[in-house]
């Protein structure tokens, strides 16, 4: 097999798999919508960075300990397991927190209580949007992507299965895992970018109301998500 052909081949099946909405859409998703477009796409490039680790170690031959040893893909499981319970958890409670100082500081009915609801509501709002962006360091986007792709072993089992079916002749083997894990990242790239792009361009075009109740309900979603995924992880009973 040529390279053109290994790239092209390889690219075919990644493309489809990237189209398909998991946890990556999900950390991607919320991280545009919540904070800033800026950081939807560092999340992205945590991704990408963890694709090409995932591919290095294919390439490497590192991988084939997940696949030949239980207890080495359990330990990744869990401890992607208590990572994602951890971000979804405290997405769910932030939400919920949130909605729980709206509904009080309505209550009150006083001006001050209105003061009040604007300022525990601030980062929720349109204006407020901008500050948040600011405040939120783009590399804790990039960890969240990082972290998210090389705790999920199920990742590096998918390599080491197809990694080895797109060699090409006459490249090493360790380089031929970094290209095809940039080409995987190259098409996240531009999908999650690209959703990154959208969801932070809609975001800013709701009213306040309407942008506040996105959040939580981004927040809780994904939380949702995360939590399901790290339900998964650790009840894998892979052998």
């Amino acid at each position: 097999m040529t390279l053109p052909q290994a790239l092209a081949g390889f690219a075919a099946i990644v493309v489809v798999l990237t189209l398909v909405p998991g946890l990556d859409t999900a950390v991607v998703l919320r991280g545009a919508l919540n904070h800033s477009r800026g950081y939807g796409l560092a999340t992205v490039a945590g991704i990408f960075t963890g694709l090409i680790i995932w591919g290095a170690a294919a390439g490497a031959g590192a991988t084939a300990v997940l696949a030949a040893s239980r207890t080495a893909y359990r330990l990744l499981s869990l401890a992607g397991a208590l990572y994602l319970a951890w971000m979804g958890g405290g997405m769910l409670l932030r939400s919920f927190r949130r909605a729980s100082r709206g509904r009080t500081a309505i209550d009150l009915g006083t001006g001050a209580a209105q003061a009040e609801t604007a300022s525990a509501e601030a980062p929720l709002t349109t204006g407020a949007r901008v500050a948040d962006a600011d405040g939120a360091p783009l590399w804790r986007g990039w960890l969240t992507g990082l972290a998210t792709d090389l705790l999920n072993p199920k990742a590096g089992v998918f390599y080491l299965a197809t990694i080895p079916q797109f060699m090409a002749v006459g490249v090493p083997p360790l380089l031929m895992g970094v290209l095809l894990a940039t080409v995987h990242g190259l098409c996240c790239m531009v999908w999650m970018g690209a959703l990154a792009v959208g969801a932070s361009w809609i975001a800013p075009r709701l009213e306040s109301g309407a942008g506040a109740a996105l959040e939580r309900w981004t927040d809780r979603v994904t939380g949702g998500v995360l939590l399901g995924f790290g339900a998964k992880l650790a009840f894998d009973t892979r052998v």
